[in-house]
């Protein structure tokens, strides 16, 4: 026979049911007394009373805790008011539970802080920061109290030459190191505008395009230019020729470091990595009315602003240059000689020679200082001359058959050897040296005035014709006067005889 299963029920008896259910009683009441609180706890609880110098706070427990007012003042008021009113809930840590429980506020902000910090940390999240103070290799940064050090290469993305304009500043910034329970603390600002240069590049660069106008700030000014940052990170170039209309010889005359300004986008090359950026192309185009202020003959006030060896660059008005090419000055003797009064900066009084508005071209001849031409509008020119004018140039050089001599900017003539007035044979290179002025007649000239024939001898010979016609006038008048004279002296004896 088999016995009893051993899994078949039991059934308690009265004894036990009562021992569980005072078991279950102790258990729950033990559960509803508040747990004793021990240094170090952070707690939570709402302000019941005010005292003189400490708040009363209850924290659930047996009693009520305490914490000095001194914790709870404003910082921002000058006597130190209280912050907190009775009702208020309060975050706090267990410092004593000797003579009754206090309770520090300050501590339990300063582990909310490294709690916060570790976090931010670990997860990459900005937080925000103020820069206290400038100390050695960088910065003291307070972030709700807690300290922390930004190093002085991290605080912007380029370098800061005067570190104190960062003090008082509010930024933002990434925890790059948590050590030491937070007592060691490592912060940039510089890892947030690396990433916030890098998605603005992206934007940027979708806008790269030629003709497109964008904002931009100086970054630096060189001796050619000014790289300017489109945002991002990404810069181009303003090339000192694109900054004015007008001849720029000093880029910091125009735009300086740190400057805000609006350039127009003219190449891109990304091949190269690029950007060519112009300030001059969001201005008028001074040429555009060249063709209709300004006219062949004009002489016109302008100012030398560079001198090449093929001529002078004149600039009658901002962005408006002409070219007084070397062949319109008049001979020195010397190759260069020329260059003597074009010093760059002079004023000076220029005749148009020419107009060429579409290749932004102009070409002048300088007036003389001195000349009609420098003092009043007047255009000479070889379809101005005539035959028998007399003129003085100046000789511009020498060929065996004659010697060149400028007459102006637009007009050379030839005086032949034969009508130079010296002797066959001699040394014309003496007798009339390059630069020497000279006294010429017009003999022949084309209707075009493309050639001009001119003579000394022609001179001479009038100068002799001149002396007889006078000789033979004081000749004969000559003879009046002593006709006259025999005359008188008949009258004046036959008035003797009749007395």
């Amino acid at each position: 026979m088999s016995g009893p299963q051993d899994d078949e029920p039991r059934e308690h008896q009265p004894e036990e049911v009562e021992e569980v259910e005072e078991d279950f009683a102790a258990m729950l009441e033990a559960s509803l007394e508040p747990a004793a609180l021990r240094q170090g706890d952070s707690v939570q609880g709402a302000v019941v009373a005010l005292g003189a110098d400490v708040a009363f706070v209850d924290v659930g427990g047996k009693g009520e805790a305490t914490i000095d007012l001194s914790e709870l003042s404003d910082p921002d008021d000058p006597e130190g008011a209280s912050k907190v009113q009775i009702g208020d809930t309060v975050k706090a840590v267990v410092v004593s539970t000797s003579g009754g429980i206090k309770l520090s506020h300050k501590l339990a902000q300063q582990a909310a802080t490294q709690e916060a910090l570790r976090a931010a940390y670990e997860s990459r999240l900005p937080v925000e920061g103020r820069v206290d103070k400038v100390i050695k290799g960088g910065f003291e940064i307070r972030m709700s109290g807690q300290r922390a050090f930004c190093p002085l290469s991290q605080i912007d993305t380029h370098f800061t030459e005067d570190p104190s304009v960062h003090e008082g500043k509010n930024y933002v910034f990434r925890v790059i190191e948590y050590k030491e329970g937070g007592k060691n603390v490592v912060v940039s600002r510089r890892a947030i505008l690396a990433e916030e240069e890098k998605e603005k590049a992206a934007e940027v660069r979708e806008q790269l395009v030629p003709d497109a106008v964008l904002d931009g700030r100086v970054v630096s000014v060189r001796e050619y230019g000014a790289f300017v940052d489109l945002g991002g990170g990404v810069q181009g170039l303003l090339h000192i020729s694109e900054m004015g209309w007008s001849r720029v010889s000093d880029p910091t005359s125009i735009v300086q470091p740190g400057d805000e300004i609006t350039v127009k986008v003219l190449r891109v090359d990304d091949e190269k990595g690029r950007i060519s950026l112009g300030l001059k192309q969001l201005q008028a185009d001074p040429w555009q009315s060249v063709a209709r202020d300004y006219t062949v003959g004009q002489v016109l006030a302008g100012r030398v602003v560079r001198v090449a060896d093929f001529g002078a660059f004149v600039e009658l008005a901002p962005g408006i240059e002409a070219l007084a090419h070397v062949s319109t000055f008049p001979p020195t003797g010397r190759s260069d000689g020329w260059k003597d009064g074009v010093t760059p900066g002079a004023e000076v009084a220029a005749e148009i020679l020419s107009i060429d508005p579409e290749r932004k071209r102009m070409g002048v001849a300088l007036a003389e200082e001195g000349s009609a031409k420098a003092g009043q509008v007047a255009r000479a020119s070889a379809r101005g001359l005539r035959v028998g004018d007399r003129v003085t140039g100046k000789v511009k050089g020498h060929e065996s058959y004659g010697v060149f001599v400028f007459l102006s900017a637009e007009t050379t003539g030839l005086i032949p050897n034969e009508e130079t007035g010296f002797a066959r044979g001699a040394d014309l290179t003496k007798e009339l040296p390059t630069g020497s002025e000279v006294d010429v007649v017009v003999v022949e000239t084309d209707p075009a005035g493309r050639r001009v024939r001119l003579s000394i001898k022609a001179i001479e010979e009038a100068q002799e014709r001149r002396e007889a016609v006078d000789y033979a006038e004081r000749q004969e008048h000559a003879k009046t006067e002593s006709f006259g004279s025999l005359a008188q002296t008949l009258r004046d004896a036959m008035g003797k005889d009749d007395s």
